[in-house]
């Protein structure tokens, strides 16, 4: 169930990106050390919603967020920095 789209939007007065599946909520969250830098510090998918893909949707929202906004990321939570290592479209966001 990988390929499923889902709608993640951006709650900036909690500096995180969510989505809410089957009533339960996933977010990545953020702080904003410079103007320029995005610190991706936590991600968190409920235990029931795991293996879904959801984590990848926040992390692309993320990452197409930052490009929008002409920010670098520092990847400070281990999903979101294995994310980027393993996609070579993002690695020019990484500080």
């Amino acid at each position: 169930m990988t390929d499923t789209a889902y709608t993640v939007s951006h709650n900036p007065a909690q500096h995180r990106f969510e989505v809410a599946v089957e009533g339960q909520f996933a977010i990545a969250e953020y702080t904003m050390p410079s103007p320029s830098v995005m610190r991706l510090t936590h991600t968190v998918v409920p235990k029931s919603l795991e293996g879904r893909g959801i984590a990848g949707a926040l992390a692309r929202f993320a990452m197409a967020h930052a490009r929008e906004h002409q920010l670098k990321i520092d990847p400070q939570c281990p999903y979101m920095r294995a994310y980027m290592e393993k996609h070579p479209e993002s690695h020019d966001l990484r500080i």
